[in-house]
């Protein structure tokens, strides 16, 4: 099943992220070493990471890249990810002023919540914002700390349950990340599925098997990138919004109380 939901109704948002839904503030500046741009303000020039070797090839078993082969399965397209379908989850894209901001995936108690980063092509921003998300963690009245996990270095953290509020109680997340070819996937699992093991199984093998769509169009590192609704969906939205319209044309807003246009004759 497919759906799609506004970003005020998840309970923790992913770090890093704005009200409006936005990532990282887009005037930020990726320093790291060896990045293309370095002097704030700067505008930002992808063909100039081509004098950087590549990142050593990722290890086999996915997150897919979508040049690269990967098995063929059902997955709806979201853009820039395409995420295994199946009966027993419910997939949804989390919007915000019309734009799609993540998606999640629901299985039973738990819910996987996923978005997709540009990144440059050398360097690891998985690394790097590990450790940013630590500290916002950390600031938000929570506590963290990593372990090894299916898909490398994850961040464990108990945050709280209403974001901002430490006195809400603290609830268990767990923060995984995959760097790929100028992309990068960040996955947060909520409920049973965060402390891992069977109740993350199926979660972990849709993360394992979504395809990033990185796109060729330049995209500074940190950027969102583009989700979109399926064709099917966005085309049965306009029907539902042309039949709405129509319908409208005949609806008259009379109040048979209010006082109506008045004539006077003059005699």
């Amino acid at each position: 099943m497919f759906r799609r939901r506004r970003s005020e109704d998840v309970s923790w948002d992913l770090p890093n992220e704005s009200e409006d839904g936005q990532g990282l503030a887009d005037d930020e500046v990726y320093d790291e070493p060896g990045e293309a741009y370095d002097e704030p303000g700067e505008a930002y020039d992808e063909a100039a990471e081509d004098e950087w070797p590549a990142e050593p090839p990722r290890a086999d078993g996915g997150p897919w890249d979508a040049g690269e082969p990967f098995p063929a399965q059902e997955r709806v397209d979201l853009g820039s990810l395409q995420v295994p379908m199946g009966p027993e989850h419910e997939i949804q894209i989390v919007m915000a002023d019309q734009l799609g901001v993540w998606v999640t995936i629901r299985h039973g108690q738990s819910e996987l919540q996923l978005q997709a980063f540009a990144a440059p092509r050398q360097g690891s921003l998985w690394d790097v914002l590990r450790v940013e998300t630590a500290r916002e963690v950390r600031e938000a009245g929570g506590e963290s700390w990593e372990r090894p996990g299916p898909f490398g270095t994850e961040l464990l953290a108990r945050v709280p349950i209403e974001q901002g509020q430490p006195a809400s109680g603290l609830q268990v997340v767990r923060f995984v990340g995959v760097d790929g070819p100028r992309w990068f996937l960040r996955g947060l699992f909520i409920g049973p599925a965060a402390d891992g093991g069977e109740p993350a199984s199926l979660l972990e093998e849709i993360f394992r098997d979504t395809v990033v769509v990185r796109g060729e169009q330049p995209v500074p590192p940190r950027d969102i990138l583009e989700l979109r609704l399926p064709l099917e969906v966005q085309q049965a939205i306009e029907e539902q919004q042309a039949t709405a319209a129509e319908e409208n044309r005949f609806l008259t807003d009379l109040n048979p109380f209010e006082r109506g246009p008045e004539f006077t004759e003059t005699r």
